[in-house]
């Protein structure tokens, strides 16, 4: 028998062996892969809407051209991918989560429609969220440039000390409120764009493109309350951020960062499921 013809059937075996073993697994694995592709490519774009959803009350707001061109000037051109490091402890295993309970979810179910997509993606979002949150923290605090705010307050062990487990799990409703939502809407528009009869061109990049803006838009007054939530200490409830927000900037103030976030959601959404469909697929599963 040839080497080729050994190897060959040797990764048969093994491929047969990871399908039947733990598909959940895989399925974390692909995942994972697909969130660190999409947040080091798309880092700046958060950041720069989290600068502007944060900016101090009485300064003209500024636009993204001008945020960008901030950071860059006090923190040079990497500066746009501060809070890369907690990004990524957060969004590697979260979309890992995410997607293998997806996939748990999805092979429970008989048949996989709208309805069930919007259910799935829902609850998968909230267990992924739940068990992220402390580093969603930490993430947000590490883009906000507060002077004299100090190194340890950004990390586990100083909001643990100074604020207890409520700093750790602060804006945890916003949060779930925000990406429950986005992740059930933009399943159902997936799969419905994905299924419908004039969509010749069956693209999971262009699918999730179109799927995403659309759930971005829906949820993005939940992500400015998030935000806002979790830069600042204290007690604050949502109720009255919301009304801070209201007297600080009007309705337009539930809008903050619209456009970074569209563009960054959508691309990471359309380029995540694009690189898990190809994984899923490449493993049979």
């Amino acid at each position: 028998m040839e080497v080729s013809t050994v190897k060959a059937n040797v990764i048969v075996a093994h491929e047969a062996r990871l399908k039947k073993k733990s598909p959940v697994f895989a399925a974390f694995l692909a995942g994972s892969f697909s969130g660190t592709c999409s947040t080091i490519l798309f880092q700046p774009l958060d950041l720069i809407k989290t600068r502007i959803q944060t900016q101090s009350q009485g300064v003209p707001r500024q636009s993204v051209s001008a945020v960008c061109s901030s950071v860059i000037k006090s923190d040079g051109l990497l500066g746009l991918w501060r809070g890369l490091l907690p990004s990524l402890m957060r969004t590697v295993p979260g979309v890992g989560i995410y997607f293998s309970t997806v996939h748990t979810l999805k092979s429970r179910l008989a048949k996989v429609d709208a309805s069930s997509s919007l259910m799935i993606g829902f609850t998968a979002r909230s267990v992924a969220c739940s068990a992220m949150i402390p580093f969603t923290v930490i993430k947000l605090r590490s883009e906000v440039n507060h002077k004299g705010r100090p190194p340890l307050a950004s990390s586990l062990p100083g909001i643990w000390r100074s604020e207890g487990v409520r700093g750790l799990t602060r804006g945890l409703l916003p949060t779930i409120l925000r990406d429950a939502p986005f992740s059930g809407i933009y399943m159902m528009l997936y799969e419905w764009i994905k299924s419908a009869e004039w969509n010749t061109y069956d693209s999971a990049l262009a699918n999730g493109l179109a799927a995403g803006s659309l759930a971005s838009l829906i949820t993005q007054p939940a992500d400015v309350i998030k935000t806002k939530l979790q830069v600042t200490t204290g007690n604050k409830t949502v109720l009255a951020t919301c009304s801070r927000i209201l007297s600080t900037y009007g309705l337009q103030g539930f809008l903050l960062g619209l456009g970074p976030r569209l563009v960054r959601r959508s691309l990471m959404a359309g380029l995540a499921w694009s690189v898990y469909e190809r994984a899923i697929k490449k493993l049979g599963i």
